[in-house]
């Protein structure tokens, strides 16, 4: 099972440039909205990609995806540490808690 964040820690982390935010939706979703500095990473590309947008195994790596019923961030959470990442924690309650909060979001 993979360690959560909350909401507070994922936006002191952002800020301080300590973790990288991986959006499980990616595609037009990712365009069209994502957190700040996301980089899009679906399930299906983990195996592929991974190393090249994530080359550290170790370092702070969070995911995410729409909201605490999405499946997608706890899938390429569990991949990734499959692979061998060691520090990976999901936000459960997504972009849609993050964009309630008055957060801000970037877009393609």
């Amino acid at each position: 099972m993979t360690a959560l964040i909350t909401r507070d820690e994922l936006r002191a982390g952002i800020a301080g440039g300590t973790v990288i935010v991986v959006d499980a939706l990616g595609g037009e979703y990712w365009a069209k909205q994502h957190l700040p500095g996301a980089v899009a990473l679906v399930r299906d590309d983990v195996d592929t990609l991974a190393p090249t947008l994530l080359p550290d195994r170790a370092a702070a790596i969070v995911t995410y995806c729409s909201n605490p019923a999405c499946p997608n961030s706890g899938q390429v959470a569990d991949r990734l540490t499959h692979l061998g990442y060691t520090n990976v924690r999901k936000y459960a309650e997504g972009i849609e808690d993050w964009v309630g909060a008055g957060l801000p979001t970037e877009s393609a």
